[in-house]
Protein backbone atom coordinates (compact mmCIF):
# COMPACT_ATOMS: atom_id res chain seq x y z
CA UNK A 1 0.00 0.00 0.00
CA UNK A 2 1.45 3.36 -1.00
CA UNK A 3 0.66 6.62 0.72
CA UNK A 4 0.62 9.99 -1.01
CA UNK A 5 1.44 12.63 1.59
CA UNK A 6 0.47 15.52 -0.65
CA UNK A 7 -2.94 15.35 -2.27
CA UNK A 8 -2.64 15.77 -5.16
CA UNK A 9 1.05 15.91 -6.16
CA UNK A 10 0.78 19.40 -7.71
CA UNK A 11 -0.40 22.85 -6.65
CA UNK A 12 -4.01 23.86 -7.27
CA UNK A 13 -6.60 26.33 -6.09
CA UNK A 14 -9.03 25.36 -3.33
CA UNK A 15 -12.15 26.39 -5.23
CA UNK A 16 -12.95 27.85 -8.62
CA UNK A 17 -16.28 29.28 -9.66
CA UNK A 18 -17.47 28.11 -13.07
CA UNK A 19 -18.82 31.14 -14.91
CA UNK A 20 -19.40 29.98 -18.50
CA UNK A 21 -21.79 27.58 -20.18
CA UNK A 22 -18.79 25.76 -21.68
CA UNK A 23 -17.37 25.09 -18.20
CA UNK A 24 -20.70 23.75 -16.93
CA UNK A 25 -21.08 21.50 -19.98
CA UNK A 26 -17.49 20.29 -19.69
CA UNK A 27 -17.80 19.23 -16.07
CA UNK A 28 -21.22 17.58 -16.30
CA UNK A 29 -20.23 14.58 -18.46
CA UNK A 30 -19.88 11.33 -16.40
CA UNK A 31 -16.56 10.29 -17.99
CA UNK A 32 -15.15 13.77 -17.48
CA UNK A 33 -16.29 13.72 -13.85
CA UNK A 34 -14.41 10.43 -13.40
CA UNK A 35 -11.28 11.91 -15.00
CA UNK A 36 -11.48 14.93 -12.71
CA UNK A 37 -11.86 12.60 -9.73
CA UNK A 38 -8.83 10.53 -10.69
CA UNK A 39 -6.72 13.66 -10.99
CA UNK A 40 -7.56 14.55 -7.41
CA UNK A 41 -5.09 11.84 -6.37
CA UNK A 42 -2.18 12.79 -8.64
CA UNK A 43 -1.32 14.22 -12.04
CA UNK A 44 -1.64 11.75 -14.89
CA UNK A 45 -1.07 11.41 -18.62
CA UNK A 46 -3.80 10.67 -21.13
CA UNK A 47 -2.36 7.14 -21.45
CA UNK A 48 -2.65 6.57 -17.68
CA UNK A 49 -6.16 7.98 -17.59
CA UNK A 50 -7.25 5.81 -20.54
CA UNK A 51 -5.91 2.70 -18.79
CA UNK A 52 -7.69 3.63 -15.54
CA UNK A 53 -11.10 4.20 -17.15
CA UNK A 54 -10.66 1.36 -19.69
CA UNK A 55 -11.47 3.59 -22.66
CA UNK A 56 -9.54 4.29 -25.89
CA UNK A 57 -6.76 6.83 -25.58
CA UNK A 58 -8.34 8.95 -28.35
CA UNK A 59 -11.63 9.16 -26.42
CA UNK A 60 -9.89 10.17 -23.21
CA UNK A 61 -7.70 12.68 -25.08
CA UNK A 62 -10.86 14.33 -26.47
CA UNK A 63 -12.40 14.64 -22.99
CA UNK A 64 -9.15 15.93 -21.49
CA UNK A 65 -9.01 18.58 -24.24
CA UNK A 66 -12.58 19.70 -23.51
CA UNK A 67 -11.75 19.98 -19.79
CA UNK A 68 -8.47 21.79 -20.50
CA UNK A 69 -10.11 24.24 -22.91
CA UNK A 70 -12.71 24.99 -20.21
CA UNK A 71 -10.03 25.69 -17.59
CA UNK A 72 -10.98 22.70 -15.45
CA UNK A 73 -7.71 20.83 -16.14
CA UNK A 74 -4.24 22.11 -16.93
CA UNK A 75 -0.83 20.72 -17.78
CA UNK A 76 1.07 20.57 -14.48
CA UNK A 77 4.34 19.09 -15.79
CA UNK A 78 5.92 17.45 -18.82
CA UNK A 79 8.64 14.91 -19.56
CA UNK A 80 10.43 13.71 -22.69
CA UNK A 81 9.73 10.14 -23.77
CA UNK A 82 11.62 9.10 -26.90
CA UNK A 83 11.75 12.68 -28.24
CA UNK A 84 8.04 13.23 -27.56
CA UNK A 85 6.86 15.56 -24.83
CA UNK A 86 4.44 13.75 -22.52
CA UNK A 87 1.98 15.96 -20.64
CA UNK A 88 0.75 15.34 -17.10
CA UNK A 89 -2.66 16.85 -16.43
CA UNK A 90 -4.07 18.04 -13.14
CA UNK A 91 -7.14 19.80 -11.86
CA UNK A 92 -7.15 23.57 -11.63
CA UNK A 93 -9.00 23.37 -8.26
CA UNK A 94 -10.06 20.91 -5.57
CA UNK A 95 -13.71 21.94 -5.91
CA UNK A 96 -15.70 23.55 -8.71
CA UNK A 97 -18.88 25.59 -8.22
CA UNK A 98 -21.26 27.22 -10.64
CA UNK A 99 -23.29 30.36 -10.28
CA UNK A 100 -22.26 32.54 -7.40
CA UNK A 101 -21.41 29.51 -5.26
CA UNK A 102 -22.46 31.01 -1.96
CA UNK A 103 -20.46 34.15 -2.57
CA UNK A 104 -22.49 36.19 -0.10
CA UNK A 105 -25.79 36.42 -1.98
CA UNK A 106 -27.52 33.84 0.24
CA UNK A 107 -27.76 31.16 -2.44
CA UNK A 108 -26.55 27.68 -1.64
CA UNK A 109 -23.36 26.58 -3.41
CA UNK A 110 -23.85 23.69 -5.81
CA UNK A 111 -21.20 21.07 -6.44
CA UNK A 112 -21.19 18.78 -9.46
CA UNK A 113 -20.74 15.55 -7.48
CA UNK A 114 -24.49 15.01 -7.44
CA UNK A 115 -26.62 12.42 -5.72
CA UNK A 116 -27.38 10.52 -8.92
CA UNK A 117 -23.68 9.70 -9.25
CA UNK A 118 -23.45 8.85 -5.54
CA UNK A 119 -26.48 6.57 -5.78
CA UNK A 120 -24.92 4.58 -8.62
CA UNK A 121 -21.52 4.36 -6.96
CA UNK A 122 -22.91 3.32 -3.59
CA UNK A 123 -25.19 0.49 -4.75
CA UNK A 124 -22.57 -2.22 -4.16
CA UNK A 125 -21.86 -0.93 -0.66
CA UNK A 126 -25.60 -0.75 0.05
CA UNK A 127 -26.13 -4.33 -1.13
CA UNK A 128 -23.23 -5.48 1.08
CA UNK A 129 -24.51 -3.57 4.11
CA UNK A 130 -21.44 -1.33 4.13
CA UNK A 131 -23.00 2.08 3.60
CA UNK A 132 -23.17 4.74 6.29
CA UNK A 133 -25.78 7.43 5.72
CA UNK A 134 -28.35 9.64 7.39
CA UNK A 135 -31.17 11.76 6.11
CA UNK A 136 -32.70 14.48 8.24
CA UNK A 137 -35.25 17.17 7.48
CA UNK A 138 -35.86 20.55 9.11
CA UNK A 139 -38.27 23.31 8.20
CA UNK A 140 -36.01 26.38 8.41
CA UNK A 141 -35.55 29.70 6.62
CA UNK A 142 -33.27 29.78 3.58
CA UNK A 143 -30.77 31.95 5.48
CA UNK A 144 -30.37 29.25 8.16
CA UNK A 145 -29.88 26.61 5.45
CA UNK A 146 -27.12 28.73 3.93
CA UNK A 147 -25.46 29.24 7.35
CA UNK A 148 -25.59 25.49 8.00
CA UNK A 149 -24.08 24.75 4.57
CA UNK A 150 -21.22 27.15 5.32
CA UNK A 151 -20.45 25.06 8.43
CA UNK A 152 -20.47 21.81 6.42
CA UNK A 153 -18.02 23.00 3.76
CA UNK A 154 -14.88 22.75 5.97
CA UNK A 155 -15.60 19.03 6.44
CA UNK A 156 -15.93 18.59 2.67
CA UNK A 157 -12.59 20.37 2.18
CA UNK A 158 -11.00 18.23 4.90
CA UNK A 159 -12.13 15.05 3.11
CA UNK A 160 -10.74 16.41 -0.20
CA UNK A 161 -7.33 16.95 1.40
CA UNK A 162 -6.97 13.47 2.93
CA UNK A 163 -3.82 11.64 1.87
CA UNK A 164 -4.66 8.91 -0.62
CA UNK A 165 -3.78 5.51 0.86
CA UNK A 166 -5.36 2.11 1.40
CA UNK A 167 -6.99 -0.26 -1.01
CA UNK A 168 -10.57 1.08 -1.01
CA UNK A 169 -11.91 4.32 -2.45
CA UNK A 170 -14.68 5.85 -0.33
CA UNK A 171 -17.31 8.29 -1.53
CA UNK A 172 -18.43 11.15 0.69
CA UNK A 173 -21.73 12.73 -0.30
CA UNK A 174 -23.34 15.65 1.44
CA UNK A 175 -26.30 17.62 0.26
CA UNK A 176 -28.75 20.28 1.29
CA UNK A 177 -31.84 20.75 -0.80
CA UNK A 178 -35.35 22.19 -0.50
CA UNK A 179 -38.10 19.55 -0.46
CA UNK A 180 -40.83 21.21 -2.45
CA UNK A 181 -43.66 18.79 -1.68
CA UNK A 182 -42.96 17.75 1.94
CA UNK A 183 -46.04 18.00 4.17
CA UNK A 184 -46.15 20.57 6.98
CA UNK A 185 -48.38 20.76 10.02
CA UNK A 186 -50.83 23.64 10.29
CA UNK A 187 -49.99 26.27 12.91
CA UNK A 188 -50.56 25.00 16.44
CA UNK A 189 -53.84 26.00 18.02
CA UNK A 190 -53.53 28.40 20.91
CA UNK A 191 -54.29 26.56 24.16
CA UNK A 192 -56.66 29.38 25.16
CA UNK A 193 -58.82 28.74 22.08
CA UNK A 194 -59.89 25.31 23.42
Amino acid sequence: MSINSSVPDYDLEDTIELTTVEQVRAISDPLRTTIIGLLHERAATVTELAAAVKRPKSTVAHHVKVLTDAGILRVVRTRKVRAIEERFYGRSARMFYYGLGGGGDGRLPADFNDFEVAAGESKGAYDAGQIRSFIRRARIPEERAFEFWQRVMPIVHEFDKLARSGDTTYGFTVGLYPILDYPTLPPAEDETDR
